[in-house]
């Protein structure tokens, strides 16, 4: 966790507190920074360059002069990540030259890069069993690759340990209180015919993201698992959906064995030791009251 230290100065010599440029204008994590940033009235610009092209990105840098860069772009397929399985070179191009290429012009000009990134590069194994409590740490290198979109994250997530100017935060299962976004989570669940029922680390977008903005604040860099601690169950999200928001809801599980007969890359399943974020914010909630508290308790129906 060590500080990155800061060169960059603006015009008249002068240091701003904070400057973010962050990458991914159009993405979900990417708009929400947005917002954060003018909520707390931090300065900030959006990235115009394509990731995997140095020059631009140097442009971006020139032209912004930044504090610290946020990576929320990234390819993670629409809609789902068996998009990847089909579009490799564009997986790659975002996923590893780009998120790679970017660490690399930070380290150089001594900036912060926050990575977002994924946190499905691991499996259930005898080390750690289903229902164990033994979440995958920070230390832990991954031990799946059965979709191509975790094999580039799973890439990425060793050859950033290279970098000491990263803090790479590891994701799953993002949910946050817009239950109409297509990419959440819930949104999917909900609106799929059938589901599994299986217990899982996620991440609460809405108590998650300021957190990140306060770890740049803070200068840390290293592995994180980006998720709240503790896991959930499929069917224990559609139960306190059901609770909260529609009385009506109805939902059919099926087994991993009858799902992977309807998806093309397989899914991981895992929980994530989320003891060293924990320990930097001792105010994070677990799973099950994050859920309530930033997604049930605002989008209940009266």
């Amino acid at each position: 966790m060590a500080a990155v230290p800061k060169t960059n100065s603006t015009s008249g010599g002068q240091k701003p507190s904070l400057k973010f440029l962050i990458y991914g204008r159009t993405g979900w994590i990417g708009g929400m920074l947005g917002k954060l940033c003018e909520k707390q009235g931090i300065p900030y610009s959006y990235g115009k360059g394509r990731l995997e092209n140095r020059s631009e990105i140097l442009e971006d840098i020139q032209a912004v002069r930044p504090t610290h860069v946020f990576n929320a772009a990234g390819v993670t397929g629409r809609p789902n990540v068996d998009w990847c399985e089909f579009h490799k070179l564009e997986t790659i191009r975002s996923n590893v030259v780009g998120a790679l290429t970017l660490a690399d012009v930070c380290k150089q000009h001594n900036l912060l890069m926050v990575n977002y990134t994924s946190g499905c590069i691991f499996d259930y194994d005898d080390s750690h069993p289903l229902g164990s409590g033994m979440g995958f740490t920070e230390e832990d290198v991954s031990n799946y690759s059965g979709s191509f979109f975790s094999l580039t994250k799973a890439m990425v997530d060793v050859l950033v340990r290279q970098y000491d100017n990263v803090c790479n935060l590891r994701l799953r299962m993002p949910i946050s209180s817009d239950l109409d976004n297509p990419r959440n989570f819930i949104f999917k669940i909900r609106t799929y015919k059938r589901v599994v029922n299986i217990p899982n680390s996620m991440s609460v977008l809405d108590e998650l993201i300021p957190i990140s903005i306060e770890m740049a604040k803070r200068n840390l860099t290293g592995i994180w698992n980006f998720t709240n601690p503790g896991v959930v169950s499929h069917n224990e999200i559609l139960e306190m959906y059901k609770t909260y928001v529609d009385p009506n809801f109805k939902w059919v599980n099926f087994t991993v064995e009858e799902q992977a007969k309807v998806i093309v890359a397989s899914r991981c399943n895992n929980q994530l030791d989320a003891a060293k974020l924990k320990k930097e914010f001792p105010e994070l909630l677990s799973i099950k009251d994050s859920l309530i508290k930033y997604v049930f308790k605002p989008n209940k129906k009266t």
